[in-house]
């Protein structure tokens, strides 16, 4: 019997690699993508890629898909209502598991796994502790393309941000940064895939550097805004 699975897309290159793994295996049936976006924004958590570029790359792959919005500040008791409404049709649906793209982050598995178990979900992970370097490379030879969207400042200048995913860029990243960004790093949007319909087209927009506030701590970020062709 086949496992009814809902993939949680964040429109970056791991989610494609995990999500190329999932519709290989032939005990598996994915049938919806599920995206969070900043509500204020309008633009996908942490990657900063706007809605209308979200939605060409989420219908290039033709599957159902809804997209979450989550109020920009956010403490984790409304995150969590709020995902338990936006998952709750499709738990009447029959879907059993939530997929997602994450490698080696421990604590954050099991933050998603304590809450799927919350309303009878399990997890599934794709990646989960393959070797990030093998991860990228895979990614790219096999004919996957994504682009540098956000870049963590205190890692990264730049120089960083606004580059196609490839092996020079790979060689280009300073000793002790994830070759997959998986510390956060950097993040990306596919924009070709070998279960995309089409590329997705777009125009790179200008650079723009940005600073959160995480209690007592700031954190600089790079991002390169991403236009619909």
């Amino acid at each position: 019997m086949h496992k009814q699975v809902y993939f949680n897309w964040s429109s970056g290159k791991d989610s494609a690699l995990a999500l190329h793994y999932l519709l290989q295996d032939k005990n598996i049936s994915v049938g919806h993508l599920l995206t969070t976006i900043n509500e204020t924004q309008q633009r996908v958590s942490m990657h900063g890629v706007r809605r209308s570029l979200l939605e060409v790359q989420l219908k290039a792959i033709e599957l159902p898909y809804s997209i979450v919005a989550i109020p920009e500040q956010c403490i984790n008791t409304t995150y969590e209502t709020i995902m338990q409404q936006a998952v709750a049709p499709l738990i009447s649906e029959g879907f059993e598991y939530a997929a997602f793209g994450d490698i080696f982050l421990e604590d954050l598995k099991l933050y998603r796994e304590q809450q799927l178990a919350q309303v009878g979900l399990k997890g599934w992970f794709p990646l989960w502790q393959r070797d990030s370097r093998s991860i990228v490379d895979e990614f790219i030879d096999l004919g996957f393309k994504a682009i540098t969207v956000s870049v963590n400042a205190q890692h990264l200048d730049a120089s960083f941000v606004g580059r196609v995913l490839d092996h020079d860029f790979i060689k280009d990243l300073p000793a002790g940064v994830d070759p997959a960004g998986e510390n956060g790093e950097f993040h990306t949007f596919c924009f070709e895939a070998p279960y995309f319909k089409a590329p997705v087209d777009f125009t790179k927009g200008e650079k723009v550097y940005r600073t959160y506030q995480h209690g007592t701590e700031s954190f600089g970020y790079w991002f390169c805004d991403l236009l619909n062709a």
